[in-house]
């Protein structure tokens, strides 16, 4: 008896994600949000609680708008012809995102233009750095939609494999590039550097990427990388 594959739904869902961001210009919009409202809590130096509300903020805007896309999809396939009920459901289901966004917009209002305490204040000016877990997630979310974003614009490869840029190898660099920043071990600094350059090479091998492919995750990794610490500060 041949075992599912464990990574099936996941791979599925990932594409659904992508079919999103392909077909739905509120959905790309979404994410060029995504990517400066995440560079943004990042130059104000959020703490880890600023940060969730953040991210739980936007994954309900993108929640919403992809209900939303699925709700369409589902009214357009089973009514042919104009029916009240079934503007009635798209309505609605566009009024969620509406309901969403102007959460997300009032949040974002009273954590980067509300004020703080002052004990706060002083705190984003940089007496204390937000902690290298928190840029990390920020930085592996915004490496996330910038792939998504690059793979789409290129119109090659799927999620999970190949595109006009190596997401894995993107990855790898972020993920060294992190290390080179946090870790004072030289040792464990030219290790992670191997092993993002081994992903690198085993994507190409693979026959998933080109050189230029690879190079281009590279450098978007290493990039992304120096840009989060540095305004980590």
């Amino acid at each position: 008896m041949k075992l599912a594959n464990p990574f099936g739904n996941f791979k599925y869902a990932a594409e659904g994600v992508l079919h999103v961001y392909r077909t739905q210009k509120h959905m790309r919009f979404h994410f060029f949000m995504l990517v400066l409202v995440l560079m943004v809590s990042l130059m104000f130096k959020q703490d880890r609680g600023e940060t969730m509300v953040v991210l739980l903020t936007i994954s309900l805007v993108l929640i919403a708008e992809m209900f939303n896309t699925a709700i369409e999809a589902v009214v357009d396939l089973v009514v042919q012809s104009y029916h009240p009920l079934a503007k009635f459901a798209k309505d609605i289901a566009a009024g969620a995102v509406l309901m969403a966004t102007v959460n997300a917009l009032t949040i974002g209002f009273i954590l980067f233009l509300g004020g703080r305490p002052k004990s706060s204040f002083t705190t984003n000016l940089g007496i204390r750095n937000p902690d290298v877990l928190t840029v990390t997630a920020v930085g592996v979310l915004l490496l996330f939609a910038i792939v998504i974003v690059q793979k789409v614009s290129g119109g090659k490869g799927t999620f999970l494999r190949g595109g006009v840029v190596s997401g894995h190898t993107a990855l790898g660099f972020f993920f060294a590039t992190t290390i080179i920043f946090v870790s004072p071990n030289n040792i464990a600094r030219a290790v992670a550097v191997l092993l993002a350059v081994l992903v690198a090479q085993s994507r190409v091998d693979a026959g998933i990427h080109t050189l230029r492919e690879v190079l281009w995750g590279g450098l978007l990794g290493t990039g992304l990388g120096m840009a989060v610490y540095l305004l980590r500060g």
